[in-house]
């Protein structure tokens, strides 16, 4: 089948978890996370981090930030986010149902990035015992539209959850690409800017599933072994779970499939660049093109047999992974081209 930018998800497990995993594939070791490729792993994370941080493992993000903002809140408090959030869009409740009933306070605003005047806006506008109490912020680094946070702008949301109270928490799924965008350390984006809790994503990063949960405060994960397991996120096979991040932490593979497919968005966005009808609806930042473009257009790219989805504003979302082929980037170009002409 010819590849597909629709979501990162098409992708396949990229070499160094191949390897990982088959290397794991051996022997008897202990189960539930009591075996040394879960310790190693974790370890590795914690030279990544430049911070001695908790660790644990979920099959999906969505067990991850739910668990995670679970963690963090109370059933009567609630969580500040964009309406853009996949907590808010995607996530069939999942953060309500783990925290016993926590509300997600969801900015109203076009923008896919939380301000300061967004967060101090929902966390001040009552204080009385009917209103759910703010307990927890949460960003998604990338946005689901693409867009990065700047260092700067994670660091003015850090000071104004600190002044009111609030935990920081960053639904990480691409992590790795916003690393790459910004030419930063994951210590500066998240612990080092004030972030309290990671959810790093694996499974779009070159992992077949996975993703991990860093607590930067160790106070904040007391009992969060037992949310896991109550959860069905305890793997007994832990190794199967942990390898994989072994292949991409330490081999550096997490940051080159980040870089990769973030320049095959910008060579999709630039090639597009001055098309008659295809306007960039959200800067290219990372690994999503979003493009607006008529009907007629969108109808004739999906004759073409191109796969991409409209959830989004209305236009073409593609996404781009770790295994991205440049010429096959280049084959879209020249049919969106074409469908414009």
């Amino acid at each position: 089948m010819a590849q597909q930018f629709a979501s990162d998800n098409y992708a396949g497990i990229c070499p160094e978890v191949w390897a990982a995993m088959q290397e794991a594939n051996q022997g008897s070791v202990p189960a539930y996370g009591e075996d040394p490729w879960t310790t190693r792993a974790a370890e590795a994370f914690r030279r990544l981090f430049e911070t001695d941080c908790e660790v644990f493992f979920a099959f999906n993000g969505t067990a991850a930030n739910s668990l995670a903002l679970a963690a963090l809140c109370q059933s009567y408090n609630s969580v500040i986010c964009s309406s853009f959030a996949h907590v808010e869009t995607d996530e069939c409740g999942a953060p309500e149902f783990f925290s016993n009933g926590s509300k997600l306070l969801v900015a109203r605003t076009d923008n896919a990035k939380l301000t300061p005047a967004d967060i101090r806006a929902l966390a001040t506008c009552r204080a009385d015992i009917h209103y759910p109490k703010p307990r927890a912020v949460t960003i998604t680094q990338p946005t689901e539209t693409g867009e990065v946070y700047s260092l700067d702008e994670i660091r003015e949301i850090s000071a104004i959850c600190r002044q009111l109270g609030l935990r920081l928490h960053m639904d990480g799924a691409r992590f790795a690409n916003a690393c790459a965008a910004l030419g930063c350390t994951p210590a500066e984006m998240t612990w080092q800017a004030g972030v309290d809790v990671l959810c790093f994503g694996g499974t779009k990063n070159g992992m077949a599933v996975g993703e991990a949960i860093l607590f930067f405060d160790r106070t904040l994960a007391e009992g969060f072994d037992y949310r896991c397991k109550q959860a069905g996120q305890l793997a007994s096979k832990m190794r199967f779970l942990a390898a994989p991040w072994i292949g991409l932490l330490e081999t550096g593979a997490w940051l080159r499939n980040g870089a990769h497919a973030n320049a095959c968005a910008a060579r999709l966005a630039a090639e597009v660049a001055g098309l008659p009808d295809i306007e960039l609806m959200f800067p290219a930042e990372a690994n999503a093109v979003f493009l607006r473009a008529p009907e007629p257009v969108l109808i004739a790219l999906r004759d073409r047999g191109w796969r991409f989805y409209t959830f989004i504003g209305g236009g073409a979302r593609f996404m781009f992974a770790w295994d991205a082929d440049p010429a096959r980037v280049d084959a879209l170009a020249a049919d969106i081209a074409a469908c414009t002409a």
